[in-house]
């Protein structure tokens, strides 16, 4: 399954808690800050310009509170509000917001309202691309690109056609939930592979469009088997 980047911009009149938003966010391959203010008039005039998916939006702000900011906006965006003061929360409700933050936001809350989010954005099956994060920035990589990937313990080493290889901070389990199994195939504890990139099989061996050869373990047997079977003739 491919996921989607979702763009969000942070407003609080407050700098830390800015910042505390903005590191959660870091942590969150789905999530991208394209831009922050503590300042809700400029806000307003660079959101009536810009396009974004996502705002964190703090409700009790100088000049005009969040609620007057978001009624404000032409094309306004999806929302979570974010607020020490729980008795707004029906405002943000009734406006539509996907979750509301009550300050101090914990980690935990926080990946709950992501989770939210990521189903909300969540891409159809024919997306042709994966996000991944690689030095705390979000990368799109074409499913078309990728030959293979490759397990080093705590990251992901995705191998492309027309690019060097990609470090990512991930499991070979979580790669596996988002590629679609149309296309991707895993081979061994260590190899998810392309199967458009299939030059060649045998019972314990894959190769692969860059020559590359990899190695077939028990548990994937079946799949060699069949490909053979499909492609003796």
């Amino acid at each position: 399954m491919s996921s989607t980047l979702i763009k969000c911009v942070v407003i609080d009149d407050e700098p830390l808690a800015i910042q505390i938003l903005v590191d959660y966010i870091r942590q969150h391959a789905s999530l991208n800050c394209v831009s922050t203010f503590d300042d809700a008039v400029a806000a307003k005039i660079w959101l009536n310009n810009n396009e974004v998916d996502l705002l964190f939006l703090d409700i009790n702000m100088p000049d005009i509170t969040g609620l007057e900011l978001l009624k404000s906006l032409e094309k306004p965006p999806a929302l979570v509000f974010t607020t020490a003061h729980r008795e707004h929360a029906v405002d943000g409700f009734d406006l539509n917001a996907v979750d509301y933050l009550l300050k101090p936001i914990s980690p935990d809350r926080f990946a709950k309202a992501v989770a939210k989010l990521e189903t909300l954005f969540q891409p159809n099956e024919d997306e042709d691309y994966i996000m991944v994060n690689v030095e705390y920035r979000n990368v799109k990589i074409l499913l078309k690109e990728i030959v293979y990937l490759e397990s080093l313990e705590d990251y992901v080493r995705i191998h492309l056609k027309s690019e060097k290889p990609i470090l990512t901070l991930s499991t070979l389990k979580s790669m596996v939930e988002k590629l679609p199994t149309t296309i991707f195939q895993r081979i061994h504890r260590s190899f998810i592979i392309s199967k458009n990139e299939i030059k060649g099989v045998t019972s314990r061996k894959v190769k692969l469009s860059n020559g590359t050869e990899l190695p077939v373990s028990d548990t994937y047997i079946d799949f060699t088997k069949e490909w053979l079977a499909n492609h003796s003739k």
